[in-house]
């Protein structure tokens, strides 16, 4: 991350997470695995994500202002979680952060941080 305290910040603040997450909804919607769970309408989801993924990554407290406290895993209980559906979100996330031009090392280090919560929401074998 060199001169950048958190990711928030190294890969460009809210504009930066916007670009990721407008780089993989697309991905997620065309996924035969993981596509069916979300809805026609991805705006919303796609500024929760904004807001959430800003947060997570060290910046401001965007979606806890606006939604309360995240509890992400008691939010995708409803939704069938097995471990492939959560190893197609983490594909499908690579997939656009390989289109973006963050530095491989900061690429990396985003897919483990999120890693940890994609698997933590695995309720299903």
């Amino acid at each position: 991350m060199n001169n950048y305290s958190t990711i928030f910040e190294a890969v460009g603040g809210v504009e930066g997470i916007r670009k990721i997450v407008e780089a993989f909804y697309p991905k997620v919607l065309k996924n035969p695995l993981i596509g069916p769970l979300f809805p026609a309408d991805i705006d919303p989801v796609m500024e929760r994500q904004t807001l959430f993924l800003s947060q997570f990554f060290g910046g401001p407290s965007l979606y806890s202002d606006q939604h309360g406290h995240p509890m992400m895993r008691a939010r995708h209980l409803p939704f069938p979680i097995t471990p492939e559906r959560a190893e197609a979100w983490l594909g499908c996330m690579r997939a656009a952060l390989a289109e973006t031009d963050l530095p491989d090392e900061l690429q990396e280090l985003i897919l483990v941080r999120l890693s940890g919560p994609a698997h933590h929401f695995i309720n299903q074998p």
